[in-house]
Order: C-alpha cells, then sequence, then structure tokens
C-alpha cells in the first residue's frame, strides 16, 4: 500500500524520543521500583473547582457542536486576558480555541509554513517542535541555544540564520527543556530581524505562569510594533493543573485568525462547550494550582543544584522557569543515551536524555521536578551515588 511522504518525514521524530520514559513504564508496570522524572505532568491534580465546573456543564448540556473557533465566552474571556496583559484592545476575533497547546501549534505552522520554507527554532527544543514544522512541509533551521548565554537566543544568531526561505521564529518562553526565559531586550532585538526580514513570530507561552522569582515574563504579543506577526499559542496544561482536558488556543491578529479558521474547522470545531466553561472559568482569576507549583519547582532544582555540586562530574544548569532542570553529564564520558539507561537500570531513576531536544543538548539530560519532595529528594540521591559510581570505573 502507498502512503502520503509526511509519515516518512515523521517516522524518527516521534515516540522514539521516549525510549527511555517508556521502558521506564515498562519496568514500572513489571513491578520494578521506578522514580520517573521524564515527563512534566504536573504534582497536583487539576483543582476541584476547575472539575466541578466541568462536571456542571456537562450536566447543563454544554455536550453539543462547538464554534469553528471556539466558545463566545471563552474566547472573551481570551480577549480581556491579553488586552489586560498587552494594555492594548485584543478582541475576540483574535482568538481560536484548539485542543491543547500541540494541536494549535500544528495548525499555526500549517497555515503560515510551507515546502521549501524553512522556521528557525533554538536548539535545544521541546521534542515535538521539529516533527510539528516538518508536518507543514517546511525545513527546521536550527539555530544553538548556549548554555554560557543561559540558553537564551541571540539576535546574532538568528539573524546569520535568515535566509530568503525562512518563514517564521518559534519562540518558547519559558523554554522546555531549559527553563531559560527570554528577556524584554532579546525579544526587540528578534523582532527588529522579525521586521526587517517580515517574518512571522510564534510564541509558544504555555509556561507563562511558572516563572521563579528573580525573572519575569515577557512576550513578543505585547510589544505593539510586533503585535501583526506575532501568534501566541498556549493552554491551561501547566498553568492549571490540567494536561488531559486538552484546552489551548492561539491568539494573533484579526486577520491572521479568519484566515486560519478554514484550516482549524477543516481539523475540528473548536474544544468541547464543557471545556471551553471550565476554561473560561479558570482563567478568569489567578490560578490556585500555579503559585505552588512555581515555589515548589524552584526549591527542587536548588535541591538538584546543592546535592548534585558536591560530585566532580555532573554540574546542574538552574532553570529560571518550567518544569526542568538540566544536568551536564559530558563529563562521565557516556552518551546521554547511554547514562539514561545505565541511571535506570543501576538505580530506577528514569531521566530525558538531551538529545531528544536537539543535537546541541546530548551530553545532557532533562530531570522533571514533578515528583514529591521526599520522592525528589531519594532520586537526587541516587543520582549522585550513580555519579561516584561512574568516577570509580572510570579510575578502574
Amino acid at each position: 500500500m502507498r502512503y502520503a511522504p509526511v509519515l516518512d518525514a515523521l517516522a524518527p521524530l516521534g515516540s522514539a524520543k521516549w525510549e527511555v520514559h517508556y521502558a521506564a513504564q515498562d519496568r514500572a508496570r513489571a513491578g520494578r521500583e521506578v522514580i520517573d522524572l521524564t515527563i512534566g505532568n504536573p504534582d497536583v491534580a487539576t483543582p476541584p473547582d476547575l472539575v466541578e465546573a466541568a462536571a456542571l456543564a456537562m450536566r447543563a448540556g454544554r455536550t453539543t457542536y462547538s464554534s469553528g473557533r471556539g466558545e463566545p465566552g471563552l474566547r472573551e474571556v481570551l480577549a480581556a486576558r491579553y488586552s489586560t496583559r498587552a494594555g492594548r484592545p485584543v478582541g475576540a476575533d483574535q482568538v481560536l480555541c484548539f485542543p491543547g497547546t500541540q494541536t494549535a501549534l500544528y495548525a499555526v505552522m500549517r497555515g503560515i509554513a510551507e515546502p521549501g520554507t524553512e522556521v528557525i527554532v533554538g536548539d535545544p527544543m521541546y521534542a515535538t517542535y521539529e516533527a510539528v514544522v516538518v508536518s507543514s512541509g517546511a525545513r527546521v533551521a536550527p539555530v544553538p541555544l548556549r548554555p554560557e548565554r543561559g540558553f537564551r537566543f541571540t539576535a546574532e544568531d538568528i539573524d546569520a540564520r535568515v535566509t530568503p526561505r525562512t518563514r517564521a521564529i518559534l519562540l518558547n518562553t519559558p523554554h522546555n527543556p531549559t527553563g531559560a526565559v527570554l528577556r524584554p531586550e532579546d525579544l526587540v532585538a528578534i523582532g527588529e530581524i522579525a521586521r526587517r526580514q517580515d517574518l512571522w513570530i510564534i510564541s509558544d507561552e504555555v509556561y507563562e505562569e511558572l516563572v521563579f522569582d528573580g525573572a519575569s515574563f515577557a512576550s513578543p504579543f505585547d510589544r505593539a510594533e510586533l503585535a501583526d506577526r506575532t501568534i501566541v499559542v498556549s493552554s491551561i496544561s501547566k498553568s492549571h493543573a490540567a494536561p488531559g482536558f486538552r484546552s489551548g488556543w492561539a491568539v494573533g491578529s484579526a486577520e491572521f485568525a479568519a484566515r486560519l479558521l478554514p484550516l482549524s474547522e477543516t481539523m475540528l470545531f473548536g474544544n468541547q462547550p464543557f471545556i471551553a466553561d471550565m476554561t473560561a472559568a479558570a482563567l478568569r482569576a489567578p490560578s490556585t494550582a500555579a503559585a505552588g507549583m512555581r515555589q515548589r519547582f524552584a526549591l527542587r532544582a536548588g535541591v538538584l543544584a546543592d546535592r548534585l555540586g558536591q560530585g566532580a562530574l555532573l554540574s546542574v544548569h538552574r532553570p529560571e522557569a518550567g518544569m526542568f532542570a538540566l544536568i551536564d553529564i559530558s563529563a562521565t564520558g557516556l552518551t546521554d543515551h547511554a547514562y539514561a539507561f545505565d541511571l535506570l537500570d543501576r538505580t530506577g531513576v528514569a531521566v530525558m536524555p538531551g538529545a531528544s531536544f536537539g543535537h546541541s543538548l546530548s551530553g545532557w539530560v532533562r530531570v522533571a521536578l514533578t515528583v514529591p519532595d521526599a520522592v525528589f529528594a531519594e532520586a537526587c540521591d541516587r543520582i549522585a551515588a550513580h555519579s561516584l559510581t561512574l568516577s570509580e570505573r572510570r579510575i578502574a
């Protein structure tokens, strides 16, 4: 049988990146003890009031078809949210609702990229970004994010990568997997390139509410001079501890939303009305889940850095936001893949190989900060003990 070429292009960009995670899950199902630090599930349940809001909406009959743009009530709430944040009017006609950030990003990329074009993406990058770009027929143009600069884009590096084929710059701030947060001056410089070269800016802001003390969130969408070329994608998955509800959105210019609508309608007709009602309720007030997660994740990143800083082989990059921290394992002499499986085999701790997020992170692993404090402390002890074992093996 014949298949579309896109399936061949996506074949190496899917579940193979999550090999360690799946291996850890298999071992856990077989009854072996595993501390899983691979996935960024929130460390608390969805707030009961939001679950109840969804249940009330279902009981009220909010289980019918939706609008292709998304439910009007939710779009009005999102418009008000972004109007307040940007300091200028943002209309409901600038909002499209989707089942999660991933679907929003897929639709946006299909709407602005095409075969023969390129999308600039920071390397490292979230594990699905390359596939989202490739699915549009475009190519990823990776720009290294250097640890000595806190894994933040430099305008110079972006400018050097722009070609006549470049269509867009994909930003992720706060960043997964590094926890980096772009500064206003970064956005000014990047925006100047986008304006000069007539490029779109896509800004994935799903971790907006998980910025730690000492850092501040900034968005290109909030800059008036960049508003017409910027598209924000986000969701309640992280901020409201509700990843399973799959409720996200895209916000751009009214023209962009109108042009993308037929594609959205071809894919789906908005998110489910009862989930839209729950999302609107969630966004009318500050998240009751985000503040606690910010505090806990920052503290766990500190525990990881303090515990592993006592050894010689591992070095921790402290995140400014998000759910993850990075460990530089290059001094062990192992590849990130070999290190992750050795750690899992010998200690039962599962971490993600850095190369799952791009070539520039091949000497690193990503650690989720999302397990309870006592479990996380035990994982840190096991990682530290494993490091000592690796040192002894190197000496021997």
